[in-house]
Protein backbone atom coordinates (compact mmCIF):
# COMPACT_ATOMS: atom_id res chain seq x y z
CA UNK A 1 0.00 0.00 0.00
CA UNK A 2 1.35 3.64 -1.05
CA UNK A 3 2.60 5.95 1.49
CA UNK A 4 1.07 8.31 0.05
CA UNK A 5 -2.56 8.14 -1.00
CA UNK A 6 -3.80 10.00 -3.61
CA UNK A 7 -7.53 10.39 -4.65
CA UNK A 8 -8.44 10.59 -7.99
CA UNK A 9 -12.01 12.13 -9.23
CA UNK A 10 -12.96 12.68 -13.36
CA UNK A 11 -12.92 16.02 -14.56
CA UNK A 12 -16.26 17.86 -14.85
CA UNK A 13 -15.84 18.84 -18.54
CA UNK A 14 -19.42 20.36 -19.12
CA UNK A 15 -19.02 22.28 -15.52
CA UNK A 16 -22.26 20.54 -14.51
CA UNK A 17 -23.38 22.66 -11.60
CA UNK A 18 -20.67 25.52 -11.48
CA UNK A 19 -22.09 28.82 -11.99
CA UNK A 20 -20.41 32.32 -12.89
CA UNK A 21 -21.62 36.07 -11.53
CA UNK A 22 -22.03 39.27 -14.01
CA UNK A 23 -22.88 42.29 -11.33
CA UNK A 24 -23.40 45.32 -13.22
CA UNK A 25 -25.70 44.75 -16.38
CA UNK A 26 -27.73 47.92 -17.44
CA UNK A 27 -31.21 46.63 -18.33
CA UNK A 28 -32.84 50.07 -18.68
CA UNK A 29 -32.12 54.00 -18.78
CA UNK A 30 -35.55 55.11 -17.57
CA UNK A 31 -35.45 58.38 -15.89
CA UNK A 32 -32.29 59.43 -17.04
CA UNK A 33 -30.94 56.60 -14.71
CA UNK A 34 -28.84 53.35 -15.03
CA UNK A 35 -30.82 50.49 -13.68
CA UNK A 36 -28.95 47.61 -13.09
CA UNK A 37 -29.62 43.68 -12.85
CA UNK A 38 -26.99 40.74 -11.55
CA UNK A 39 -26.75 37.72 -13.30
CA UNK A 40 -25.83 34.31 -12.05
CA UNK A 41 -25.69 31.62 -15.17
CA UNK A 42 -24.51 28.46 -15.52
CA UNK A 43 -21.12 27.62 -16.54
CA UNK A 44 -21.09 26.87 -20.42
CA UNK A 45 -19.06 23.07 -21.35
CA UNK A 46 -15.43 24.00 -21.00
CA UNK A 47 -14.25 25.27 -24.25
CA UNK A 48 -17.21 26.82 -25.53
CA UNK A 49 -18.44 30.13 -25.30
CA UNK A 50 -22.03 28.98 -26.29
CA UNK A 51 -24.47 28.34 -23.85
CA UNK A 52 -27.97 26.42 -23.95
CA UNK A 53 -31.13 28.28 -23.65
CA UNK A 54 -32.14 28.38 -19.44
CA UNK A 55 -34.91 28.31 -17.96
CA UNK A 56 -34.78 31.53 -16.11
CA UNK A 57 -35.44 33.01 -12.72
CA UNK A 58 -35.89 36.53 -12.48
CA UNK A 59 -35.89 37.48 -8.80
CA UNK A 60 -37.04 40.71 -7.16
CA UNK A 61 -35.90 41.63 -3.61
CA UNK A 62 -38.52 43.61 -1.57
CA UNK A 63 -37.34 46.59 -0.09
CA UNK A 64 -40.59 48.78 0.70
CA UNK A 65 -40.79 49.97 -3.10
CA UNK A 66 -37.26 51.44 -2.57
CA UNK A 67 -34.27 50.42 -3.36
CA UNK A 68 -33.90 46.45 -3.38
CA UNK A 69 -30.89 44.95 -2.69
CA UNK A 70 -29.39 42.69 -5.36
CA UNK A 71 -27.30 40.50 -3.56
CA UNK A 72 -29.38 39.92 -0.34
CA UNK A 73 -30.73 36.75 -1.59
CA UNK A 74 -27.33 35.66 -4.20
CA UNK A 75 -26.25 32.91 -1.86
CA UNK A 76 -29.75 31.31 -1.89
CA UNK A 77 -30.66 32.11 -5.47
CA UNK A 78 -27.28 30.78 -6.56
CA UNK A 79 -28.36 27.11 -5.88
CA UNK A 80 -30.76 27.26 -8.74
CA UNK A 81 -27.70 28.22 -11.05
CA UNK A 82 -26.29 25.07 -9.76
CA UNK A 83 -29.62 23.13 -10.91
CA UNK A 84 -29.47 24.98 -14.34
CA UNK A 85 -31.75 27.92 -14.04
CA UNK A 86 -30.05 30.93 -14.89
CA UNK A 87 -31.14 33.61 -12.42
CA UNK A 88 -31.57 37.84 -13.21
CA UNK A 89 -31.61 39.38 -9.80
CA UNK A 90 -33.07 43.11 -10.66
CA UNK A 91 -33.53 46.18 -9.03
CA UNK A 92 -36.08 49.29 -10.12
CA UNK A 93 -36.19 52.74 -9.19
CA UNK A 94 -36.90 54.06 -6.00
CA UNK A 95 -40.17 55.66 -5.49
CA UNK A 96 -39.13 58.22 -2.85
CA UNK A 97 -36.89 59.32 -5.38
CA UNK A 98 -39.77 60.89 -7.33
CA UNK A 99 -40.45 57.76 -9.20
CA UNK A 100 -44.30 56.33 -8.03
CA UNK A 101 -46.27 53.43 -9.32
CA UNK A 102 -46.26 52.15 -12.14
CA UNK A 103 -42.24 52.70 -11.99
CA UNK A 104 -41.37 49.68 -10.17
CA UNK A 105 -43.41 47.68 -12.34
CA UNK A 106 -42.88 48.91 -15.96
CA UNK A 107 -38.91 48.61 -14.55
CA UNK A 108 -39.39 44.66 -13.85
CA UNK A 109 -41.55 44.70 -16.94
CA UNK A 110 -38.41 46.11 -18.89
CA UNK A 111 -35.79 43.53 -17.61
CA UNK A 112 -37.67 40.51 -18.31
CA UNK A 113 -38.18 41.82 -21.96
CA UNK A 114 -34.35 42.86 -21.94
CA UNK A 115 -33.56 39.49 -20.68
CA UNK A 116 -35.90 38.27 -23.95
CA UNK A 117 -33.62 40.38 -26.54
CA UNK A 118 -30.64 39.24 -24.76
CA UNK A 119 -31.37 35.59 -24.80
CA UNK A 120 -28.95 34.42 -27.58
CA UNK A 121 -25.85 36.00 -25.43
CA UNK A 122 -26.99 34.86 -21.74
CA UNK A 123 -28.33 31.68 -22.74
CA UNK A 124 -32.06 32.80 -21.67
CA UNK A 125 -34.98 30.35 -22.47
CA UNK A 126 -37.80 33.16 -23.58
CA UNK A 127 -40.39 31.15 -23.54
CA UNK A 128 -39.83 29.29 -20.26
CA UNK A 129 -39.24 32.46 -17.24
CA UNK A 130 -41.06 32.67 -13.21
CA UNK A 131 -40.69 35.94 -11.81
CA UNK A 132 -39.31 35.80 -8.06
CA UNK A 133 -40.02 38.53 -5.37
CA UNK A 134 -39.97 39.00 -1.98
CA UNK A 135 -42.37 41.64 0.38
CA UNK A 136 -42.81 44.32 -2.26
CA UNK A 137 -40.81 42.37 -4.64
CA UNK A 138 -44.28 39.77 -3.67
CA UNK A 139 -46.39 42.41 -4.66
CA UNK A 140 -44.27 43.25 -7.91
CA UNK A 141 -44.47 39.62 -8.93
CA UNK A 142 -48.19 38.90 -8.15
CA UNK A 143 -48.38 41.89 -10.74
CA UNK A 144 -46.07 40.27 -13.15
CA UNK A 145 -48.72 37.67 -12.93
CA UNK A 146 -51.74 39.62 -14.09
CA UNK A 147 -50.63 42.29 -15.97
CA UNK A 148 -48.60 40.69 -19.01
CA UNK A 149 -48.47 42.28 -21.69
CA UNK A 150 -50.34 45.20 -20.59
CA UNK A 151 -49.57 48.29 -22.95
CA UNK A 152 -50.02 50.48 -19.57
CA UNK A 153 -47.01 49.39 -18.15
CA UNK A 154 -44.65 49.33 -21.14
CA UNK A 155 -41.93 51.22 -22.05
CA UNK A 156 -40.33 51.94 -25.21
CA UNK A 157 -37.21 50.08 -24.64
CA UNK A 158 -37.06 46.54 -25.68
CA UNK A 159 -40.95 47.23 -26.64
CA UNK A 160 -40.98 44.19 -29.47
CA UNK A 161 -40.64 41.98 -26.63
CA UNK A 162 -42.95 40.14 -24.43
CA UNK A 163 -43.32 41.23 -20.74
CA UNK A 164 -45.15 38.15 -20.05
CA UNK A 165 -44.00 35.25 -17.30
CA UNK A 166 -44.90 31.81 -17.32
CA UNK A 167 -44.24 31.34 -13.70
CA UNK A 168 -45.02 33.53 -10.34
CA UNK A 169 -43.54 33.08 -7.15
CA UNK A 170 -44.69 35.23 -4.05
CA UNK A 171 -42.58 35.52 -1.06
CA UNK A 172 -44.99 37.43 1.93
CA UNK A 173 -46.10 40.31 -0.96
CA UNK A 174 -48.80 42.59 -0.09
CA UNK A 175 -52.06 41.65 -2.11
CA UNK A 176 -54.93 44.35 -1.11
CA UNK A 177 -53.13 47.91 0.02
CA UNK A 178 -55.97 49.93 1.16
CA UNK A 179 -56.50 47.18 3.80
CA UNK A 180 -53.27 47.22 5.16
CA UNK A 181 -53.32 50.69 5.68
CA UNK A 182 -56.63 50.89 7.50
CA UNK A 183 -55.70 47.78 9.67
CA UNK A 184 -52.41 49.60 10.75
CA UNK A 185 -54.79 53.06 11.11
CA UNK A 186 -53.22 54.69 8.18
CA UNK A 187 -56.11 57.03 7.40
CA UNK A 188 -54.71 59.56 5.78
CA UNK A 189 -51.73 57.96 4.81
CA UNK A 190 -48.54 59.54 6.47
CA UNK A 191 -46.83 61.59 4.48
CA UNK A 192 -43.59 60.92 5.31
CA UNK A 193 -44.12 57.39 4.11
CA UNK A 194 -43.68 55.33 1.06
CA UNK A 195 -47.24 54.58 0.99
CA UNK A 196 -47.96 58.47 0.27
CA UNK A 197 -44.97 58.67 -2.26
CA UNK A 198 -46.14 55.22 -4.28
CA UNK A 199 -50.29 57.20 -4.16
CA UNK A 200 -48.68 60.61 -4.78
CA UNK A 201 -51.76 61.17 -2.37
CA UNK A 202 -51.93 60.96 1.49
CA UNK A 203 -55.98 60.63 0.83
CA UNK A 204 -56.35 57.09 1.61
CA UNK A 205 -59.70 57.37 -0.04
CA UNK A 206 -58.70 58.37 -3.13
CA UNK A 207 -55.41 56.54 -3.44
CA UNK A 208 -56.62 55.12 -6.38
CA UNK A 209 -52.53 54.14 -7.36
CA UNK A 210 -52.75 51.84 -4.34
CA UNK A 211 -56.14 49.96 -5.77
CA UNK A 212 -54.04 49.39 -8.79
CA UNK A 213 -51.44 47.96 -7.40
CA UNK A 214 -53.43 45.61 -4.77
CA UNK A 215 -53.25 42.42 -6.99
CA UNK A 216 -55.99 41.43 -4.99
CA UNK A 217 -58.48 44.44 -6.53
CA UNK A 218 -57.32 43.74 -10.11
CA UNK A 219 -57.93 39.98 -10.23
CA UNK A 220 -61.38 40.49 -11.64
CA UNK A 221 -61.64 39.38 -15.50
CA UNK A 222 -58.11 38.69 -15.53
CA UNK A 223 -57.69 35.29 -18.32
CA UNK A 224 -55.10 33.22 -19.22
CA UNK A 225 -52.55 33.61 -16.15
CA UNK A 226 -49.48 32.09 -15.12
CA UNK A 227 -49.35 29.39 -12.12
CA UNK A 228 -49.18 31.21 -8.55
CA UNK A 229 -46.88 30.19 -5.58
CA UNK A 230 -47.45 32.24 -3.00
CA UNK A 231 -45.31 31.53 0.41
CA UNK A 232 -45.66 33.44 3.74
CA UNK A 233 -44.55 33.09 7.48
CA UNK A 234 -48.06 32.79 9.64
CA UNK A 235 -46.26 34.73 12.51
CA UNK A 236 -45.26 37.86 9.94
CA UNK A 237 -45.70 40.90 11.60
CA UNK A 238 -44.76 43.19 8.36
CA UNK A 239 -47.51 41.96 6.12
CA UNK A 240 -50.19 39.92 7.39
CA UNK A 241 -50.76 36.46 6.97
CA UNK A 242 -54.31 36.90 5.31
CA UNK A 243 -52.63 39.04 2.63
CA UNK A 244 -51.31 35.74 0.76
CA UNK A 245 -54.47 33.81 2.14
CA UNK A 246 -57.34 35.79 0.62
CA UNK A 247 -55.24 36.42 -2.91
CA UNK A 248 -54.40 32.71 -2.94
CA UNK A 249 -58.56 32.05 -2.19
CA UNK A 250 -59.31 34.71 -4.83
CA UNK A 251 -56.90 32.48 -7.59
CA UNK A 252 -58.49 29.44 -7.02
CA UNK A 253 -62.03 30.75 -6.38
CA UNK A 254 -61.52 32.55 -10.32
CA UNK A 255 -60.42 29.36 -11.78
CA UNK A 256 -56.77 29.85 -11.96
CA UNK A 257 -53.82 27.44 -11.36
CA UNK A 258 -52.21 28.58 -7.51
CA UNK A 259 -50.54 27.06 -4.70
CA UNK A 260 -49.96 28.20 -1.10
CA UNK A 261 -47.12 27.43 1.35
CA UNK A 262 -47.61 28.79 5.47
CA UNK A 263 -44.41 28.52 6.95
CA UNK A 264 -45.02 28.14 10.71
CA UNK A 265 -44.30 30.68 13.67
CA UNK A 266 -42.34 32.66 10.36
CA UNK A 267 -41.82 36.41 10.65
CA UNK A 268 -40.81 38.52 7.79
CA UNK A 269 -37.85 36.84 5.93
CA UNK A 270 -35.63 35.58 8.62
CA UNK A 271 -36.60 31.89 9.89
CA UNK A 272 -39.53 31.78 6.73
CA UNK A 273 -35.77 30.78 5.00
CA UNK A 274 -35.20 27.10 4.88
CA UNK A 275 -33.87 24.40 2.47
CA UNK A 276 -37.07 22.53 2.48
CA UNK A 277 -38.88 25.94 1.43
CA UNK A 278 -36.62 26.30 -0.95
CA UNK A 279 -37.02 22.69 -2.57
CA UNK A 280 -40.48 23.35 -2.44
CA UNK A 281 -39.41 26.49 -4.86
CA UNK A 282 -37.60 24.39 -6.79
CA UNK A 283 -40.29 21.58 -7.37
CA UNK A 284 -42.98 24.23 -8.50
CA UNK A 285 -40.09 26.01 -10.75
CA UNK A 286 -39.47 22.50 -12.32
CA UNK A 287 -43.15 21.87 -12.60
CA UNK A 288 -43.91 25.49 -15.04
CA UNK A 289 -41.11 26.35 -16.06
CA UNK A 290 -38.34 22.99 -16.55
Amino acid sequence: MSNYPIIRIPNNPTQSGMSEITHDVVFSRAGGQEIKMSLILPKPTEGSNKRIPYPTIVFLQGSGWTAPCIYYQIPQMSHFAAKGYAVAMITHRNSRDGYPFPAFLVDAKCAVRYLRANAELYGIDPDHICFWGTSSGGNTALLMGLTGDDPHYKSDEYAEYSDRVQAVIDCFGPSDLPRLLKQRFFDPIPADSTFAYLAGTTDLAHADKLIEMSPLLQLEGKRDLPPFLIMQGDADPVVEYEQSELMYKALVDAGHKAEMIAVEGAPHEGSFWSFQLLDLAADFIKRTIG
